[in-house]
Order: structure tokens, then C-alpha cells, then sequence
């Protein structure tokens, strides 16, 4: 079993774990499933996570009792119960006579009461989810358990029966007003968590944290391993909690555990990758159906990468990604380019609802950046692209360096082109289409073999990385001539928020630089030939 937990120790921490453990089983149920109703029960890793979730500054230190932890991350296999876990702990947060904050001390032993009217965010990243998923689970769990009468339950908010304290569920951060009251607050399935509302949703929430001091506010946030690239929070909270782990950063009220299948284990057999789903099950194999996700598997249909990465909570690419992007990331790199150098452009997007795309490459270095980017908003109506704004930043670029040749796919765009092709010349910039499939294909392959070769660096943009995790395949019944099926990308719906048009800008981008140099661009060394001058 592979596991990262952050911070280990090497001695216990004094803890509210056992009371918060006692009080959870002695008071509620189990939530929606086969269980539904029965008194709860906590499994030892559930114990242990709890354990550490509640640890606090020992007596004689001078934050005695405070937590000592302020924000917490779990990663687990899909199906191991993490979300009526947080549920649980929701309920404990909530109720007026939980032992959840220290009050005082017995001995070296902290004793815990209730906190003073908490304010509990429960946030998921739609807003139907954010009801089925952490809020939902609570208000099941509550309305069957013993402690069901201390609470006035609603569809969307449930309050101590007082009303001195209640849970809400949002499907982005908490307003300003609610947000300041915040006392604990559960991000909910994070590695679905990749449009720029939801990042910002996090940052806002995680900035909540701090305002009510007394009530030793806290964040927890669940997840199944993310999919790199994806840019999720789940991702990018991993990556943090590796940098703390290894000393690059520090934060010493970070608590984090990933459990995955260790890299022993061969998916391509079905021995390997039952034994695989067995051993990231933890202790919930004993009421995992592991022969039904075993089952799963045999399925030639299936996407096995995706099993993979759910049941075994590990960190691998999807196979219908069009693109690695772990290797993307990799290839972040300092710019070499500099004002008048040769470059090439490529230009793709909509002029509606979706996002338009700028991004350039060195001619002599093959670099890549993102020179502009314009996205919809997550919910926005009748938007639509700053076309002035693009056309500035093209002519800026076109000022600052030679630009060789901008490759542009023309619809929606067609008077723009034709409007910069006359002013810049129709040799520089090309109407490039994208819905020719075996031209596409072919500059999609040269782009991804570049790539996989890391002869592709970049600048490292976040937006340029999201829309190359985002591209998802598509394959083609057509084959070259030694044979091989030729692709193309796209959403992974039609109507899916996750961008990919920089992805495309830099295929054509690439494409451009490509053909320029084929036509005699650089004579030796990134000298400019006669033919360009």
C-alpha cells in the first residue's frame, strides 16, 4: 500500500479524536445505502483520521487546546464512505452538545464541549450536487438519528433546534456577510473541482477560515485521486501537501493522507488489478463490492485508466485524454524569447459562450506561451469575446516580434482575418481550418510527438495547461498510410465548461513553425533567409 500522510510523528498528539469517535457512534446512523439507519460505526482508518483531525497544542504550549490543524485533506477510493464520513463529522461540528472544541483539561487529557454558534459550509461544485452529495448524506443521517429532535432539518439549511447555529449547502463560495461566521466548512469531491469559479471558490473559502478566532474554525476538504492536468483542487491541495512533505514549503497546520494501489500491481491482468482494488480498499473491503468493480474491468468497453484511478485511487491519465499532461507540466520552462525574435501564432475560438485563444512559438527554440486568452464565465449569458481587445493584443504581438505566419481557424472570425491578412500580408496570416480531418490529425500527431520527444517547452501558463488537460480524443476511422488511426480532439461534451481552444492555438501555433522551417525560415543557427526578408 502506497500512502502520504502529512506530517507523520513519531509520538501521538493529544487528541478530541476518541470523544469526537465516541460521540459519532453513540449519536448517529448511517446515511443513504445498505445501511441506511443503523447505528454508525467507524472503521479503525476512519478512527485514526478522525484522531488526527482533532488533534490540539498540548497543555503546556501556548496555543494549549487550540486545534492544531486548520485545514485538512483526505484522499480515498471511490466508494470507501469518505463523504458520510464528513457528514458524520459535519453533525458533530453542528450539535450543541458534541465534544468538538477543547473546553478544558483532565490531566494531559483535553475534554471537549460544543462550539457557540457554528456556521457550517457544506460545498460541492454544482449546485445539484452540492445537495446529493455531503449535504445530503447529513440531512439522512440526521433525520434518522437519536439526536434528530435538536435539529430543525430544512431541503437547504438544517439549524440546532434554537437556532443558535446551522449548516447550509452552496454550490460556490459562501457571501461575504455568511462567510465571516464560518466555524467548519467541507469542500466536497474536489478533484471535480476545475473551472476558475471553483478555485476561486476554494481561495475565497480558505481565507474564511481565520475571522472567527474563539471558535477555532477549520477546513476539510475529500476527493478520489485526481486526474492529472485536470487543474483541479484536488490536484493542485496534493502537489501542496507534497511540497510541505518535502520541505519546499511550510505549514504546519496542513494534515493530509492519500491512499492508493501500489505501483506492484499489473492493471493489464485481472489478478493484478483485483488484488490492486483490494489493497486501496482498506479496511471498507469488507463491504466493498470488489467483484462487481472486478467486473468492471473484464468490460472491453470500459476505460480502464479511469478504474484505475477511481478504485485504486491512483494518480493516472484517462485514455480518452488526447494529451499527457503530466509530461506538459514537466516541460515549464524560462522564456528564451525576446523582443524581434521569429515567432509563429496560432489563433482558434469561438466568438460566443465558449473562449478564444492566442499562443506563440519561438521559431529557433520550438517555446510556446500564451499570449492572450478570453473565456466565458461559468453561467454567463449573452457573452461574447472582446474582439477589439484581441485585436490589440494581436498588433502588440505582431509589433513586439517577426511574426513568420499566424495559422487561424475562420469561423466566426472570418472579417478580422481578412482585415489582419490585409494589413499584415495574406503570406503571414493564413486561414488555417480545423474541420479538415487528416490535416488536423496530421498536425495533432506532430504535436503530440514533439511533446512526448520534450522537445515542446512552455511558459507554464495555468490556462494553456488546463485546455491541454481538457482535450479529449477522438478517434477516426480513417488511417494514414503505414495505417494508423488518425484523431482529433475535442470536449468531453459539447456542452462541457472545461476550455480547450489554447490547445488548439498551440497545435497551430506549432504547425506554423513547422511549415515555416520546411519552407526555408532558418538558414543555420535562427538566421533569418533572403525568401522572408
Amino acid at each position: 500500500m502506497s500512502v502520504l500522510m502529512v506530517p507523520q510523528d513519531k509520538k501521538p498528539w493529544p487528541s478530541l479524536g476518541g470523544q469526537v469517535c465516541s460521540w459519532i457512534e453513540e449519536n448517529l446512523v448511517f446515511g443513504p445505502g445498505d445501511l441506511r439507519g443503523l447505528p454508525a460505526r467507524l472503521d479503525d482508518e476512519k478512527r485514526a483520521l478522525i484522531w488526527r483531525f482533532y488533534e490540539v497544542f498540548p497543555k503546556k504550549h501556548r496555543m494549549a487546546g487550540r486545534r492544531r490543524f486548520k485545514r485538512a485533506g483526505i484522499s480515498l477510493a471511490k466508494g470507501t464512505a469518505k463523504t458520510e464520513l464528513a457528514a458524520w463529522i459535519a453533525a458533530a461540528e453542528l450539535h450543541s452538545g458534541s465534544p468538538v472544541r477543547c473546553i478544558g483539561w483532565s490531566g494531559d487529557k483535553p475534554i471537549g464541549g460544543p462550539v457557540t454558534d457554528p456556521f457550517i459550509v457544506l460545498c460541492a461544485y454544482t449546485e445539484e450536487q452540492s445537495d446529493e452529495l455531503c449535504y445530503g448524506a447529513l440531512k439522512a443521517i440526521l433525520e434518522l438519528s437519536p439526536v434528530r429532535n435538536d435539529f430543525d432539518i430544512g431541503l437547504d439549511r438544517i439549524m440546532r433546534i434554537k437556532g443558535d447555529g446551522k449548516a447550509v449547502s452552496v454550490s460556490g463560495a459562501p457571501s461575504a456577510r455568511d462567510g465571516a461566521r464560518t466555524t467548519f466548512q467541507i469542500c466536497d469531491e474536489t478533484h471535480w473541482w476545475t473551472l476558475e469559479r471553483l478555485r476561486r471558490a476554494h481561495q475565497t473559502m480558505l481565507t474564511n477560515i481565520p475571522k472567527r478566532k474563539l471558535a477555532d474554525a477549520w477546513t476539510l476538504e475529500t476527493t478520489t485521486a485526481p486526474e492529472p492536468g485536470s487543474g483541479s483542487i484536488a490536484e493542485s491541495t496534493m502537489e501542496y501537501a507534497q511540497q510541505v512533505e518535502s520541505g519546499v514549503l511550510k505549514d504546519d497546520r496542513l494534515f493530509y493522507f492519500h491512499r492508493q494501489a501500489s505501483d506492484e500491481h499489473d492493471w493489464k491482468t485481472e489478478a493484478g488489478a483485483r488484488a490492486a482494488i483490494i489493497e486501496a480498499s482498506g479496511p471498507a473491503v469488507e463491504w466493498r463490492d470488489i467483484d462487481s468493480i472486478v467486473q468492471l474491468w473484464r468490460d472491453p468497453t470500459s476505460d480502464r485508466s479511469y478504474i484505475e484511478r477511481v478504485y485504486g485511487n491512483r494518480l493516472v491519465r484517462s485514455s480518452r485524454k488526447a494529451f499527457d499532461a503530466i509530461k506538459w507540466k514537466s516541460l515549464a520552462t524560462t522564456s528564451p524569447v525576446r523582443p524581434g525574435d521569429l515567432i509563429t501564432i496560432g489563433f482558434d475560438g469561438a466568438m460566443f459562450h465558449d473562449a478564444t485563444g492566442l499562443v506563440g512559438t519561438h521559431l529557433e527554440t520550438g517555446f510556446q506561451w500564451q499570449i492572450g486568452v478570453w473565456e466565458c464565465p461559468y453561467g454567463a449569458k449573452n457573452w461574447q469575446v472582446p474582439a477589439a481587445e484581441v485585436d490589440a493584443t494581436l498588433r502588440d504581438t505582431f509589433q513586439k516580434y517577426t511574426v513568420l505566419r499566424m495559422y487561424a481557424d475562420p469561423p466566426y472570425w472570418q472579417s478580422w482575418i481578412s482585415k489582419w491578412s490585409g494589413e499584415f500580408g495574406e503570406e503571414r496570416v493564413v486561414e488555417w481550418w480545423t474541420n479538415r480531418r487528416k490535416p488536423m490529425s496530421y498536425a495533432l500527431e506532430s504535436f503530440d510527438t514533439a511533446m512526448k520527444e520534450g522537445r515542446l517547452l512552455h511558459d507554464g501558463s495555468d490556462a494553456l495547461a488546463r485546455h491541454i488537460g481538457n482535450a479529449c480524443k477522438r478517434q477516426l476511422y480513417e488511417r494514414d498510410e503505414e495505417g494508423k488511426a488518425l484523431w482529433l480532439i475535442e470536449k468531453e461534451r459539447s456542452d462541457s465548461p472545461n476550455k480547450i481552444d489554447l490547445a488548439m492555438c498551440a497545435v497551430l501555433s506549432n504547425e506554423a513553425r513547422n511549415d515555416v522551417i520546411a519552407a526555408g525560415a532558418l538558414a543555420s543557427q535562427g538566421e533569418l533567409t533572403g525568401v522572408w526578408l
